[in-house]
């Protein structure tokens, strides 16, 4: 129960201490306004002569006052501890927001941003140092308040509404000038010689790199070579990428890239320039202009060389095994699929995969209309016919495992041998 009292008759500690034993189960409503509780506190304090009393009647009166205001032990001897020594009770703090005094103006604010404009935003004790320099060296009195400022403090004032309002800046995200290649998809319009070329980093070791594989692949047909070079710097990588252009039967129109440093530089572009090659590369936010190679390097390179590190002095070695095995199985003995495209009502284009698609590359390649007149002098689709029935399939598997086997079992036993 809560109920309001008048509790003014209370003139005696006998009537005091019935009282608290009496109320014992009465909940009060304390007084609410702290100067009506420091009023009543020094009312109560005055009327029992609460200074000349003994030390037991001086709990009772404290606990009394804890009772009708609310306050606890301990704020309660303070406010009593005040009264006797003759200190009037009133608020000794100020409300949040009254406190110090901003230094700084708007007028400083706005001048920091124009400084910080002038010398393109220098850190801070850089730009403290300006502002001491135009006050004490040039005598602009504009300064005469910023010259003082603290380094924290300044970048306080950076951070002010104010502040981003004078030097906030916006501008659209500026491609890179690298006014190399032609940033497109390839179009081979059912040509072969459209090439898509990636490189295939195999592993670290301790922190020290693995050689690279280089894997480029048709278009069209989807003919694949790869090779291995030690670096992907322009001494190790140019060669390996003669080397492979040279290997396509077909004469090589496009080389398509992504925007790798290693593909995109003046030396490549003027190696394929005197090729007669056009160089392009993958747009921004185009993820399939390259999508070809990217599950090449996963279905073939990965499958058969692994992501295991390969240290680089046996690049020599990796390039004879994709020569002599690996490049002739994947073209003459590895089935692809190739699409069938139609077009829907809503202008979409669907692709299926029919299994009379399902050809290897030479076999695609052959299916091209008049295919000789893609091929390089002195090849012919003759001699091509030659090698891809030179053995079965099943045939060339087996040889490439064999070959694969060795080749792993050399690199491991040379390896602990150089350990």
């Amino acid at each position: 129960m809560v109920i309001d009292m008048n509790e003014a008759g209370l003139t005696r500690l006998e009537q005091l201490r019935s009282f608290l034993e009496g109320t014992t189960a009465v909940a009060f409503r304390p007084l609410q306004e702290d100067d009506d509780r420091y009023a009543h506190i020094g009312a109560v304090l005055r009327r029992f002569g609460y200074t000349r009393l003994r030390r037991a009647d001086k709990g009772s009166v404290r606990r009394y006052l804890r009772r009708i205001t609310g306050y606890s032990r301990a704020q309660l001897t303070r406010l009593v501890g005040l009264v006797a020594a003759g200190e009037p009770l009133g608020k000794r703090y100020r409300a949040p927001g009254c406190g110090f005094a901003r230094i700084y103006t708007q007028a400083d604010v706005a001048l920091l941003a124009e400084t910080d404009t002038l010398h393109d935003t220098l850190s801070g004790p850089a730009t403290k140092h300006l502002m001491q320099r135009a006050l004490q060296v040039f005598g602009d009195p504009r300064y005469r308040r910023l010259a003082g400022i603290s380094v924290a403090h300044l970048y306080n004032l950076r951070g002010r509404r104010e502040y981003r309002a004078r030097r906030a800046h916006w501008s659209k995200t500026r491609p890179p000038s690298v006014a190399i290649g032609v940033r497109r998809a390839p179009q081979p319009d059912g040509c072969p010689g459209y090439i898509r070329i990636d490189s295939v980093h195999q592993g670290d070791w301790d922190g020290v790199k693995g050689l690279y594989h280089i894997n480029a692949v048709d278009c069209v047909s989807q003919w694949e070579l790869v090779a291995s070079c030690e670096r992907i710097s322009e001494a190790y990588l140019l060669p390996v990428i003669e080397t492979l252009l040279a290997q396509f039967p077909f004469v090589i129109r496009g080389f398509h890239a992504d925007n790798g440093s290693e593909y995109i530089n003046h030396r490549m572009a003027q190696l394929l320039q005197k090729l007669n090659i056009e160089l392009t590369k993958s747009r921004p936010r185009t993820s399939n202009d390259n999508a070809l190679i990217e599950t090449k390097n996963g279905a073939v390179v990965r499958k058969h060389l692994g992501y295991s590190h390969i240290p680089q002095r046996f690049a020599s070695a990796l390039n004879r095994f994709c020569h002599e095995h690996l490049n002739p199985y994947l073209n003459f003995h590895r089935p692809c699929l190739f699409a069938e495209e139609s077009v829907d009502a809503k202008g979409k284009v669907r692709k299926r995969y029919p299994q009379q698609l399902v050809m290897t590359p030479f076999e695609k390649l052959a299916s091209l209309p008049q295919p000789s007149q893609f091929l390089k002098p002195g090849i012919t689709l003759k001699s091509l016919c030659m090698q891809a029935i030179a053995m079965s399939d099943n045939e060339a598997a087996r040889r490439l495992a064999a070959a694969r086997r060795e080749l792993f079992q050399s690199i491991e036993r040379r390896s602990s041998n150089a350990a």
